[in-house]
Parts: C-alpha cells; sequence; structure tokens
C-alpha cells in the first residue's frame, strides 16, 4: 500500500492550528497575570501558586467527591462555561461530545428518585479525563437497567451535573448487544481469539440476534447524540462497541463532523474477513470524518480491510471511496499525568505509599496492573517470575511482584470461565513470593 505514514506531516502545521497555538499562549500568560492578583491564591513552600480547591485536595477533605468532580467537570474556578476571554473579546469554546458505551462514571440507586454516583475505572476514562480543552459532554450508557421514567429524570438530572448524557439501555438489549456481539463477537476476533467455536446453527442464529441488538443499540446512542447536537459540534465515537455510529450520525446530518477511535487492536484483513458482518462494519466506519488507532499497523490493517474486502482505494491519507476520504490515522493514547502527581500530594496516598514502603522494606518491587482479562498474560506472568527465582535463587526474599488485577465482563461467559483461573493466579503467586490484588 502506498505511503508509510497516516499522519500529516508535522512541518507543515495548518494556519488553524498556528492560530490556536498562538490563542492558548497568549491565554497562559493572561492566567498567570490573573493568578498573581487573585485574593483566594496561597502560596507552597516551592512557591508555586495553589489554588484552594488543590490546597483541600492536599489536606483530604472530601476526598472522594472532590477528585470525582476535578476530573468530571474540569477546575472550578473557569469563570463562564463554554467561553474564553482573549483582549477583552469573547470566544465560545467549541463543544466536544464524547460517546462510548459507558459514562466515565457508575450510577447507584439510593431511592426512587435518588442516585449517587462514583468514577469509572478504566484505560478510557484516564486518558479522556485530560481533555480539557473543549468544553465536553460525555454521552453513554450508566451501566445500570433504568426502566422507570422517575428514575431516568433523576438519574439525567444527577448526570448533567457531571456533564454526563445517558442512554438508557434494557436488559435484553445490554444481553445481546453488549455482553453478546461486542465481548463475544468482536472482542475476540480484534484480538485474534477467533469466533467462538460452539454448535454451527446455533452460532448463526445467536450471532443474527446479537449482530441486530448491536445496530438497534447504536441507533439509540445516535439518537441521544442528534438530540443533544448543535451546529459546529465535534463528535467523537470511541471503540468497537460503536462501530456503526458514525454512519447513523451522517444519516441525520451529512455535515456533522465525526471522528472514530477504536481502543484495541484491529486485526489483519485475513482475520477481520471470517467476520460475516464484515463488509457492512467496515463501511459504518468509514462514514467518519477521521478513523483513529493507537498505533501504525492498527491503521495499516484497517486500511487494507478497506481495500481487500471492500474493494476501496487506499490512499497515504485514509482510505478513499469514489472521491470521498475518510483519514485514517495513528494516536498513541495518553494520560493527564499532572492529575497522576497531584495525587501523590494528597495526604490518604502518601500515609499509603509510607504503608508500602514499610511492607516491601529492603525488596526490589516489580508492579504489575491489568484488568483480569484472558489476554493479559497474568498466570503465565507469575509462572514467569516462579521461573526466575528457581532460576536465580539468591534473588529469592529479594524481589517481590505486586499485581493489580481488576474483574472486567464479569456477565460474559467465557470471561466467567476465564476468570476461574482467579484461584490459580493467587496460587500461583503463593508459590513465587509475589502478592495479587484483585479488585
Amino acid at each position: 500500500m502506498p505511503g508509510n505514514s497516516y499522519n500529516s506531516n508535522s512541518s507543515n502545521i495548518p494556519p488553524d492550528r498556528v492560530t490556536r497555538l498562538v490563542r492558548e499562549k497568549i491565554e497562559r500568560d493572561l492566567r498567570k497575570s490573573s493568578r498573581a492578583s487573585h485574593p483566594n491564591d496561597v502560596t507552597d513552600n516551592g512557591g508555586r501558586e495553589v489554588f484552594e480547591d488543590e490546597q483541600r485536595l492536599r489536606d483530604g477533605d472530601n476526598l472522594g467527591p472532590s477528585i470525582v468532580d476535578e476530573d468530571l467537570e474540569g477546575p472550578a474556578s473557569t469563570p463562564n462555561e463554554g467561553c474564553e476571554r482573549l483582549d477583552g473579546r469573547t470566544f465560545s469554546r467549541q463543544r466536544l461530545l464524547v460517546v462510548a458505551n459507558r459514562l466515565p462514571v457508575s450510577a447507584i440507586r439510593r431511592g426512587e428518585d435518588s442516585w449517587s454516583l462514583e468514577i469509572s475505572a478504566g484505560g478510557l476514562v484516564s486518558a479522556l479525563l485530560g481533555v480539557k480543552e473543549f468544553e465536553a459532554r460525555w454521552i453513554g450508557w450508566a451501566g445500570v437497567n433504568v426502566p422507570d421514567e422517575i428514575g431516568q429524570k433523576a438519574l439525567t438530572k444527577a448526570l448533567a451535573e457531571k456533564r454526563c448524557i445517558p442512554v438508557f439501555l434494557d436488559e435484553d438489549i445490554v444481553h445481546q448487544y453488549y455482553n453478546g456481539y461486542c465481548n463475544n463477537i468482536l472482542w475476540p476476533l480484534f484480538h485474534y481469539l477467533g469466533l467462538p467455536q460452539e454448535d454451527r446453527l446455533a452460532t448463526t442464529r445467536s450471532f443474527q440476534s446479537q449482530f441486530a441488538a448491536y445496530i438497534k443499540a447504536n441507533q439509540m446512542f445516535a439518537d441521544v447524540v442528534n438530540k443533544h447536537y448543535k451546529d459546529g459540534d465535534v463528535v467523537w465515537c470511541h471503540d468497537y462497541h460503536l462501530m456503526f455510529l458514525p454512519k447513523c450520525l451522517k444519516e441525520y446530518n451529512s455535515d456533522m463532523k465525526v471522528g472514530w477511535f477504536l481502543h484495541t487492536p484491529f486485526p489483519s484483513s485475513e482475520i477481520h474477513r471470517t467476520l460475516p458482518s464484515r463488509s457492512d462494519l467496515l463501511r459504518a466506519v468509514l462514514a467518519a470524518d477521521l478513523v483513529g488507532f493507537h498505533t501504525y499497523d492498527y491503521a495499516r490493517h484497517f486500511v487494507s480491510a478497506c481495500t481487500r474486502i471492500l474493494g476501496f482505494e487506499g490512499t497515504p491519507e485514509g482510505v478513499e471511496d469514489q472521491g470521498r476520504l475518510t483519514r485514517v490515522a495513528a494516536f498513541p493514547i495518553g494520560i493527564d499525568s499532572e492529575r497522576f502527581i497531584r495525587a501523590l500530594e494528597i495526604h490518604p496516598v502518601q500515609v499509603h505509599i509510607k504503608e508500602l514502603q514499610e511492607t516491601f522494606a529492603g525488596r526490589k518491587v516489580m508492579l504489575g496492573v491489568d484488568r483480569l482479562d484472558m489476554i493479559k498474560g497474568i498466570p503465565q506472568k507469575l509462572l514467569a517470575f516462579e521461573k526466575f527465582l528457581e532460576e536465580n535463587s539468591d534473588w529469592r526474599g529479594k524481589v517481590v511482584l505486586l499485581q493489580i488485577a481488576v474483574p472486567t465482563r464479569t456477565d460474559v461467559p467465557e470471561y466467567k470461565t476465564a476468570q476461574l483461573c482467579d484461584s490459580q493466579v493467587r496460587y500461583t503467586s503463593q508459590l513465587c513470593g509475589s502478592h495479587v490484588k484483585i479488585y
């Protein structure tokens, strides 16, 4: 395929980007000058200005709610939501509608019209909480079935305070769409595990119903996006759960700016062509204006699938079909590092760090943080550590492996089977002297 990169040449910076960079530089200077006269500012021992909210975080006051509010709502000191002042003029910040299967919070029902919200764990949440340049709204499923109108209204109101908009999916849709097609079909295939090897007739019938539920769920997400969309918004769709969403959105409004990003590998075309709905999914994703992947290899696999399965033309910029270009690029994901650095200054965190230092004093510590997932290789990691200790007896008692494992997709049958390795993991960890913490 022509070309060896799907990213634009970084030396040719578009004029609008130059304008944005200059504008951000001026705004930073203005913020610095305004902080010097801010009556509520305090200064730490290093001379760095610290706002009241950050000082409260350091002191550990209302630790949980404060962190959630800061992560989901941004700095509380923003004077006018959605506006930024520059040289006496007011600019409206561009709205970004982030659409993902799950919201960054999990909802827990406390009463007929009462809900509590907790921040969700996961890489997608950690990465997107660092997006602060836009007036962002997050659209997704709250992870709970809410069949009654009173509960839906109360949850919608609670989520609105966190700049979140719910999509209400019933239990059957969740079972067929999320547990079925997403995590029983797409996820294993995208990780090269292949399609389920069950009775062929039963698999075919199950696949058809799950695929229908998948399309229906994507349409439900599109309905909510369209309801809240305003001219000029950018819609950012995420992951394999919503591959049909770009097509649904473009059918509503062909001028809507739509991006789609995949947070898993995209397999080679030989693997993808084993999926019965391969062409439908590729065409739906190509309705987006920009398609993003973590690595160049994943982007190349996607373009190859479009050229070999659909017969479209692959270009250095992406995929072209009869003059319409869908840009394809690699965008390595990151995190809001400042958020984690600030967490080190919080008193309860410092206390926990001290406890860990005392627990593992005098020993080297190796840390693993993974979902309890069949592809993460946690049992293999522990066996490798055991092998290392067998062959290097002088390291026994001097090194420890600390593995944090978070259960995932507990409603999917294949994952229930895979996570039976929980007991195996704990047993193996005892043999090789490692510590495993499973949340």
